[in-house]
């Protein structure tokens, strides 16, 4: 894999990021990180080789997907701390979805990856990077703090919803992103405090 590294130009402007299985990260700006799906674009390939019992095959073709995996995150989490001062990552439980039927999903994603590099890239080039917490960032209005968004799984279809309280349009993952950043800079969202937002 290719290991990018961190420029040491100065971003100055302060970020949060949504992580999820659509995109692999929204961004506060509105900005989406493509999910490439690494794994499931060669799974058939993968399970062809299983079946003829090909375990040299079948290593290539895991490594290869590591490796395409490693070089997006290293790209993106670059680009992302060369742009900004500040990033703020909201604590997507991904061990615990790991063990939902959504797994495959969410292992590949890389999401933990993405978190470690943008940490350990943050710290060499002065940035200020966090892990914050997320509850209710996807049901607050980022604009008046109203818990009334879309709640529940049954309801994780709704990608865009209308604040009843203000009116405020929002789409679902940005919204989240908003309220990431403000948990981050210490402005919470309705249904936390300044103690709670920080894990």
């Amino acid at each position: 894999p290719v290991e990018v590294e961190a420029l040491a130009s100065k971003g100055t402007s302060a970020v949060g990021i949504d992580l999820g299985l659509k995109d692999l990260a929204t961004l506060s700006t509105g900005e989406r990180i493509e999910l490439p799906r690494w794994y499931r674009n060669m799974e058939a390939r993968i399970a062809a080789a299983q079946r003829a019992k090909k375990k040299k095959q079948v290593r290539k073709l895991h490594a290869k997907v590591k490796a395409q995996r490693s070089d997006f995150l290293h790209k993106a989490s670059t680009n992302l701390v060369r742009e900004h001062g500040a990033i703020f990552v909201g604590n997507v439980n991904a061990s615990g979805l790991a063990k939902t039927n959504m797994a495959k999903s969410v292992l590949d994603s890389g999401w933990g990856m993405l978190k470690t590099m943008l940490q350990y890239k943050g710290n060499d080039a002065g940035r200020i990077v966090e892990v914050v917490n997320e509850r209710y960032s996807t049901q607050a209005c980022s604009s008046c703090g109203s818990v009334s968004g879309p709640k529940g799984l049954k309801q994780l279809v709704v990608r865009e919803w209308d604040c009843p309280d203000c009116g405020v349009h929002h789409l679902r993952d940005v919204n989240a992103a908003k309220n990431i950043l403000a948990c981050g800079l210490t402005r919470p969202s309705a249904g936390t405090t300044k103690e709670t937002c920080h894990v």
